[in-house]
């Protein structure tokens, strides 16, 4: 099973988000619910580097069983509120696929 963790401050935006695990919905290379997990949250990094000219903190494992993102600190409020829109859009993309493939992803939210 993947497993996210968004971690939210106290006034609700998003400092991070982790994913660790496997779908083990079908034969790597075959899974959907990895290969629509990996896509959703690889382009909100990839959109947030693009878009603000910040790149976050990023950690991830070789063999493709864990990704780490943190928000800097001490953005601008342009750069703040584009990572904001670009992370709670992956949240809603990650839920719809926890919506259909609950067994294989589920979604936790820390403070």
């Amino acid at each position: 099973m993947i497993h996210v963790y968004v971690t939210r401050s106290s006034g609700g935006k998003i400092q991070g988000f982790s994913m660790d695990g496997h779908a083990n919905f079908s034969e790597r290379g075959q899974d959907i619910v990895c290969a629509g997990a990996s896509a959703v949250s690889f382009g909100a990094i990839n959109a947030m580097e693009k878009l603000t000219g910040v790149e976050p903190v990023v950690i991830q494992s070789s063999d493709g069983g864990f990704l780490s993102c943190e928000v800097p600190e001490n953005l601008s409020p342009e750069n703040e509120q584009t990572m904001q829109t670009l992370l709670e859009g992956m949240i809603v993309s990650l839920q719809t696929i926890e919506l259909d493939y609950g067994h294989y992803i589920k979604i936790t939210f820390k403070k």
